[in-house]
């Protein structure tokens, strides 16, 4: 609230000022009367280095190097005011007049400002009633966001309308601070967006940002960091630019980092020096993307060795034709002339243009030159509203006031010259695009692309001719990783990254995350370098395998022979050859081989926890009967020709406690046991082994060696114990020496289980389990075919030698030989 009193206080004190200045001026190129005037502000001359006096005062802007395509926009302004009063439909019988000022200074440059919101040379207070107002009804311009932010807060007290046809700040957006602000022009978003989308099409990575220092350039800057902000470019070096910039660092800076493409957000008369210090100092072969304010050039694009500097792609709305325009400008009176020598009395309304021609003029930079037509046209569309203009006649009893002009502007819509004029809640434009444009060869501007906000964008490469060999130029601070390669980044610099390979059993998905390697599920597979990973192929032996055919008949065969040897052995069971055998106990080692083969069937087929005991658990225990079996008939063998003799007790103890089925028992109950308490710990489970094979899972089971050792370990006793005492008795009689016959069949077991041994640790894969099987099955057939086998051979082809006598007869001379 003071700061407010304060500006009102310093507005009274400016009155008495501009009361003095303010004197009868004839028509000029800067004034004209009507029934209601327009402000105009035009920077015609550039005051970029202003000295600071030791006093205050204005500044004098003909003193200034001269603008010409800002003179060229006040032209338009004068010609649109022209075509309006000569119009029959729009404001009929209701002229328009301006007030153009040269805003040539952001800071010394107020006289003209508050001359335009005086009444009679004074300026009244917004809260005093009955007061003068200007005939000033709405302002058109100015032309730097810098410029537009300072003098605008003058313009809201009142609600003067400013209508701007170059200022782009965002800021000037928010209409608490800005509520009778409205533009012509699109605020910088829409053109950092097409600077993004530029970018993009040709995949550069690693670009500079050069901006004119002030507001403008500044919100270009914040816009451009936002909007690249979670994308794959990176902004290797920015620099603000004014008239004091020194140009060899930064040309060296940008060398050193590599940045091959340049966005220079400026300001016409910043790009001039920017483009003639690139041209002096040797810059060469970049990509240059001019904004608005010099995308159009003329000079510039026709500068002595510009062609040097490399590609130039500029970013402006597009050349749109104003008809009459020319012809206007070679019929004005008062183009670049003085005709009243009193009228440069007031600041800054001169131009001071000696030697300009009219065709200098019409082919100056026709930058913003639509947007100043569509705001004079925008306000004088606002009036004819405010008027209830309509039948040829306007309502001239209506007190405008600029307020009201304010309100129908923001509710404008209709077409200029094809453009659908209308303004969003923010004051800004929804009509019009941007087009890209390149500069040929010949110094011309050739439009290569367009876009339309939010819709559309496309760029014609093909019109392009590139510097250098012709190709489009690369801008990367690291060159992209090669497919199935991690990033790691180097520096802060997100774009600057080394490139390491993605190991085996992992993946990287550069679209999700291109700096971590994803490792694959435990299903799926992958090679080193993958973007992808595979499903892993699952292996085990099904029933099906030829393999396991061969070895499941085998186990059948085994069973089948069992039975037949059994049914021999049963007819002949009171033959010498059966008694020696074993007798009944020949039976229970023929179940129990039987009942080991059971174990063959569950090596085959999808392992399930019940197919992993079952592996064992019949085979283990089983077979320590067998065993046991044999250990009780080789001690019985030794025992009736070695042993008897010196120890008659021994045999008769064994004889009357039935000594081979106790033993036979033991052993079967305590495998039982150590078995059950192996199991209780950790039973034997499926496991996948993805281990052994990148690409394969081979389903297996998984046995846990140290609770098995119990098992194996008695199973191991037994078998040397047998192997003891069938040793002992190798030189008994051939008939009754059933011992050389499990001492075979005990090494073929034992070379049969280092085989299966050997075999599994060199091979490591899914016929692992068919090797099991087999070992188990050899086992098995080794004690068949080596022990019973050649009893059933002599009982079905030498039944002479299945006699009582004949045994006797062995017996007789055995004991002979050992009494000799």
């Amino acid at each position: 609230m003071m700061c407010t009193k304060r500006v009102l206080a310093i507005l009274c004190l400016l009155g008495g000022f501009l009361h003095h200045l303010n004197e009868a001026v004839t028509s000029s190129e800067f004034r004209l009367d009507g029934d209601y005037l327009i402000g105009g502000l035009f920077d015609i001359h550039l005051a970029s280095k202003v000295l600071n006096g030791d006093r205050p005062e204005t500044i004098t802007c003909s003193s200034h190097p001269f603008i010409l395509t800002s003179y060229r926009r006040l032209q338009i302004m004068r010609f649109s005011t022209e075509q309006i009063n000569n119009s029959t439909n729009l404001l009929p019988g209701v002229t328009l007049g301006y007030e153009i000022f040269d805003h040539c200074s952001d800071t010394k440059n107020f006289p003209g400002i508050f001359k335009l919101i005086s009444a009679d040379g004074i300026v009244q207070p917004w809260d005093q009633s009955n007061v003068n107002v200007s005939k000033v009804i709405a302002v058109v311009g100015t032309y730097t966001s810098t410029e537009t932010l300072t003098v605008a807060p003058l313009f809201m007290t009142n609600l003067i309308p400013m209508v701007t046809y170059a200022a782009a700040s965002s800021v000037l957006s928010e209409k608490t601070y800005f509520p009778s602000f409205l533009r012509t022009v699109h605020p910088n978003k829409h053109i950092i967006e097409v600077f993004f989308y530029v970018l993009q099409k040709f995949n550069w990575r690693w670009v500079s940002f050069l901006y004119t220092d002030g507001d403008y350039g500044k919100d270009g800057l914040d816009l451009f960091q936002n909007m690249i902000k979670d994308t794959e470019i990176c902004l290797a070096y920015t620099k603000s630019l004014d008239e004091n910039t020194d140009y060899p660092p930064m040309f060296q800076q940008l060398e050193a980092q590599r940045v091959n493409v340049i966005i220079a957000f400026t300001l016409e008369w910043t790009a001039e020096d920017l483009i003639k210090g690139a041209i002096k100092h040797n810059f060469t072969n970049k990509v240059w993307i001019a904004g608005d304010g010099w995308s159009l050039h003329q000079k510039l694009r026709r500068e002595k060795g510009i062609r040097k500097i490399g590609t130039v792609l500029g970013v402006a709305e597009p050349v749109i034709t104003i008809p009459g325009f020319s012809d206007f400008i070679h019929s004005s009176k008062t183009l670049c002339q003085t005709e009243n020598p009193e009228q440069g009395r007031f600041c800054n309304q001169i131009s001071n243009c000696n030697n300009l021609t009219a065709e200098d003029v019409i082919n100056a930079d026709p930058s913003f030159s639509f947007s100043v037509y569509a705001a004079v046209y925008s306000i004088a569309k606002a009036l004819h509203a405010v008027l209830q203009c309509g039948d040829g006649r306007c309502n001239r009893t209506i007190p405008v006031k600029p307020h009201m002009v304010l309100a129908a502007l923001r509710k404008s819509n209709f077409t200029l010259l094809n453009q659908r004029i209308q303004f969003d809640k923010n004051g800004d434009p929804k009509f019009g695009s941007y087009s890209i444009f390149y500069w040929n060869q010949i110094g011309e501007t050739e439009e290569v692309g367009v876009y339309h906000f939010e819709s559309f964008f496309h760029i014609n490469r093909t019109k392009i001719q590139w510097h250098g060999n012709g190709e489009v130029p690369s801008s990367f601070c690291s060159k992209e990783c090669p497919a199935g390669f991690s990033k790691t980044q180097e520096g802060i610099y997100k774009c600057c990254f080394n490139c390491t390979i993605c190991p085996s059993g992992t993946y990287i998905n550069t679209t999700e995350d291109p700096y971590n390697c994803i490792s694959c599920k435990e299903t799926e597979w992958s090679d080193p370098g993958s973007t992808l990973c595979r499903l892993r192929l699952v292996e085990f032996i099904p029933f099906t395998d030829s393999g396991a055919i061969v070895i499941v008949m085998g186990t059948c065969t085994l069973m089948g022979l069992t039975v037949a040897i059994s049914v021999l052995f049963a007819i002949n069971y009171n033959t010498p050859v059966v008694r020696s055998a074993g007798g009944p106990m020949c039976f229970l080692i023929l179940g129990c081989l039987a009942l080991c083969s059971v174990s063959v069937f569950f090596y085959f087929g999808k392992p399930t926890s019940a197919s992993c005991v079952f592996r064992f658990l019949p085979f283990l225990l089983f077979f320590t009967v067998c065993l046991a079996g044999f250990v009780v008939r080789s001690f019985q063998i030794v025992c009736i020709f070695k042993i008897a003799a010196k120890f008659p007790k021994l045999l008769n103890w064994w004889m009357k406690y039935h000594g081979q089925w106790l033993v036979i028992s033991v052993a079967f109950v305590t495998q039982a046991v150590l078995l059950l308490i192996s199991y209780s710990i950790t039973p034997p489970k499926p496991y996948s082994d993805r281990l052994l094979y990148l690409d394969k899972t081979i389903l297996g089971c998984d046995i846990d060696l140290k609770s098995m050792s119990g098992p194996v370990i008695f199973l191991t006793l037994l078998c040397c114990l047998c192997f003891i005492f069938s040793y002992m008795a190798k030189d008994l009689p051939k008939n009754y020496n059933e011992a050389k016959s499990i001492t075979f069949c005990l090494m073929l077991l034992v070379l049969t289980w280092i085989i299966f041994a050997t075999s599994s640790i060199l091979y490591r894969g899914k016929y692992v389990s068919s090797f099991n099987a087999l070992a188990v099955l050899s086992s098995l057939y080794s004690f068949l075919v080596w022990y019973f086998f050649p009893k059933c051979y002599i009982i079905m082809f030498h039944p002479n030698k299945n006699t009582q006598q004949h045994f006797q007869c062995l017996i007789q001379n055995y004991t002979k030989t050992i009494s000799q």
